[in-house]
């Protein structure tokens, strides 16, 4: 069953706004171009709401070298993982050169991930 909405949430009042077939075929074809469900919600949200969430279209490109970070970060995360039970589970245990190593290669591939979302996030930017 669908939750009650709130009394501050509830779509009670309207407003009325006469349009040409061109401009509101116009107006249907952004709103579902944007992403939004409704004219209403694109309305509402170009009117009266701030912030809105925009809808990215990214290349195959940017799709494969995002799913090849993320398999990369996770298979870093399963390695840091297996380091930290060690050395939260052993009292005294001295952390070797390959842990260093091991740590050292986290940090270079984070910082990796990380320049090359923030290459893509400025051409979103500027684009």
């Amino acid at each position: 069953m669908r939750p009650k909405t709130s009394d501050i949430d509830k779509l009670e009042d309207g407003i009325r706004v006469r349009l040409t077939k061109l401009e509101k075929r116009l107006l249907v074809n952004r709103s579902k171009g944007e992403g939004y469900r409704t004219v209403s919600d694109f309305c509402r949200a170009k009117l009266v709401r701030k912030r809105e969430t925009r809808k990215i279209e990214v290349s195959e490109d940017f799709k494969n070298i995002t799913r090849n970070l993320d398999f990369n970060l996770n298979k870093l995360s399963v390695n840091l993982n297996q380091l930290s039970k060690r050395v939260n589970s052993f009292a005294g245990y001295n952390i070797s050169d390959a842990d260093r190593e091991l740590l050292h290669d986290i940090q270079e591939e984070i910082q990796y991930c990380f320049s090359v979302l923030q290459r893509y996030m400025d051409k979103i930017d500027s684009g």
